[in-house]
């Protein structure tokens, strides 16, 4: 195995999964983010993308497990596997919930993705596939980044909601580097994982817009003027979500990428002591 030349993540971190449970069920029926039918099919559209997309992941990371050497890295592979499993499970649930309280079909929204990875298991060789998962962490950690460190796109959120993404963002930013340092290790070219993230970034989008036309068309929102404006807003002006993570998306493309250049482990203790601090608060009755 090739020396981990890029291999920049801090030595002293350290993460696991969480259980986690979310009371969502009934705040999924709702335009749960600001009342916006745009907003809120953009994040339920990623969500439905996520159960397969994760196992993919998983999977991918997985294949090359016994092929590295470094203890460190090798454990974080252990902790990212259980966190995606965990993401799984919890974004399984919202999907299921979405679906039987919106009138939604989940198998017409899985059925091209699970096509397509069906067809990249067979066509793709492992490293590819590996390839496919980096460009897609560097995706979700970016948009993660951004949305725990600005805070305004979850801003206006149903509280419950809000807390399942702001936990699934602080385990994206934890294992960020997993699948970026094993693809070092084995040997992955900057070609490669360049190429994945433009045919990732792309195949991402069109995933999500097409979940999400499916939405507003099916809640009779999709010709609505005033839905799409609020979204070309939230999107590209204020706060802008995709247009303040566009250098971070180019960032990827440089040959001394790394994950942790930046290092934003001070929002995951800050979301931690938030955590120690709601849990004892008292809960008084209405």
């Amino acid at each position: 195995m090739p020396a981990l030349l890029q291999r920049r993540t801090p030595k002293d971190l350290r993460f696991s999964a969480r259980r986690k449970s979310f009371d969502i069920k009934n705040a999924l029926a709702t335009d749960w983010h600001s009342d916006s039918a745009f907003i809120t099919a953009w994040f339920n559209s990623m969500s439905l993308l996520f159960p397969l997309g994760e196992k993919f992941f998983i999977d991918s990371v997985a294949y090359f497990k016994d092929q590295v050497d470094d203890q460190q890295l090798a454990t974080e592979i252990a902790a990212f596997r259980a966190q995606e499993a965990m993401h799984r499970i919890e974004h399984q649930k919202y999907n299921e919930s979405l679906c039987s309280q919106r009138g939604y079909n989940l198998e017409r929204f899985e059925k091209k993705l699970r096509q397509r990875m069906a067809w990249a298991q067979k066509k793709l060789t492992p490293r590819r596939r590996l390839a496919g998962t980096v460009a897609s962490e560097h995706l979700t950690a970016i948009m993660a980044h951004d949305m725990l460190s600005r805070k305004d796109s979850i801003t206006g959120a149903n509280p419950a909601i809000s807390e399942l993404w702001i936990w699934h963002g602080i385990e994206e930013t934890e294992h960020k580097a997993v699948a970026f340092d094993v693809y070092v290790a084995i040997g992955g070219t900057e070609f490669e994982r360049r190429r994945a993230l433009i045919v990732g970034t792309f195949f991402f989008f069109k995933d999500v817009m097409r979940n999400l036309i499916i939405i507003l068309h099916t809640d009779r929102k999709l010709w609505s003027i005033r839905e799409w404006f609020s979204g070309f807003k939230f999107l590209f002006v204020k706060p802008g979500v995709l247009r303040r993570v566009a250098s971070d998306w180019l960032s990827f493309l440089r040959s001394d990428f790394h994950p942790w250049q930046i290092d934003n482990r001070d929002l995951i203790y800050k979301w931690e002591i938030d955590q120690k601090t709601s849990t004892k608060q008292p809960k008084t009755g209405h």
